[in-house]
Parts: structure tokens; sequence; C-alpha cells
């Protein structure tokens, strides 16, 4: 059974494709039968490719680079996906607005952080109910930086990959 993740910023063209990059070599390593995508929250970048800056810091690290032009998250689009990784707590009630008007559950829905086994231990469940601890799990935009901004942001979502590799090998009963 192939399982769905999308992972999701503002515009997705430097955190969200990242994160898309990062994972897709964690699931080949771990030969797990996941399909990554990624999307934004707005559509102001709708179109366009990866930002340089983001691809540059990943080909330094190895990652391969796929052809990626940013989009939107669209109606229903939620639907098709498993596991659905918010950025930041912006991106996650924007999601959480998306997921009410196409009738998803909120449960598929989590902050990138949550698996990052460094970030504070906030279970789902308090998630769910304290909003206002979710900016705790926050990963800064690295657009308005410079080269070490986007370093730290792939050192974030590589701090995370490992714990969404076991969180879908438990999707997946594997």
């Amino acid at each position: 059974m192939t399982s769905q993740v999308l992972v999701v910023c503002t515009g997705n063209i430097c955190r969200s494709p990242m994160g898309e990059v990062v994972l897709r070599e964690a699931f080949g390593a771990a030969a797990l039968p996941v399909v990554v995508a990624s999307a934004g929250v707005s559509a102001e970048e709708q179109g366009n490719p990866i930002d340089p800056r983001a691809r540059a810091v990943l080909e330094r690290a190895g990652y391969p680079i796929h052809d990626h032009r940013a989009h939107r998250v669209r109606p229903g689009e939620l639907a098709q996906y498993d596991l659905v990784l918010a950025m930041t707590s912006h991106h996650l009630h924007a999601l959480r607005r998306r997921a009410d008007l196409d009738g998803i559950d909120h449960d598929r829905l989590h902050m990138w952080r949550e698996f990052d086994p460094a970030a504070p231990h906030l279970p789902h469940s308090t998630l769910l109910r304290d909003p206002s601890r979710l900016r705790d799990l926050d990963i800064q935009d690295p657009w308005y930086g410079g080269h070490r901004d986007f370093v730290e942001t792939l050192s974030a979502l590589e701090a995370g990959a490992q714990g969404i590799v076991t969180h879908m090998r438990v999707l997946l009963g594997d």
C-alpha cells in the first residue's frame, strides 16, 4: 500500500519543497512506499520554482533536486494525503480551515517539528486543545534571510525527518 504525505509552507518555494526533498530521501532510504508532495497556503508564488538559495543548500548537502512548481493547496486536495505537515502554526491554522471546508478530519494535520526529538514535547492532543503552544514548533521562514538561514532550515527539517519516517511506518503497519 502506498501512502502520501504533503508538506506545506507559505508560498511553496522554500521550506515545503526542501521538506519534500528531505522526506523523499528519508522514505527511500527506509524503503517505505510513500509519495511526498508539497504546497503552500498562499498562491503568491504560484508556478515558481524552488528558491535558488534553497536549491543551493540542498545540492550542497547532496540531495537530488526535482522539477518543482509552487502551488497553493486546492479545495479537496487534503483528502488524498495520509499525513499533512505544516511548517508553522499559521500554516496549520490555514490547513485546519481548508480541512473544515472539505470535511477532512484534523488528525492527519501535524506540525513538522512534532516529530523532532529535540523540539519541545507537545503531544498532538495538547496542540489540538491549546493552539497557543503551536508557535513553539514553528520552522522560521528563511526567505527573509541569507545562506545561514537556509542551512538552519535544512537542519530543522532533517532533525524531524526520522520521526516522520517512524510515524509513517506505524501508519503503514510496517
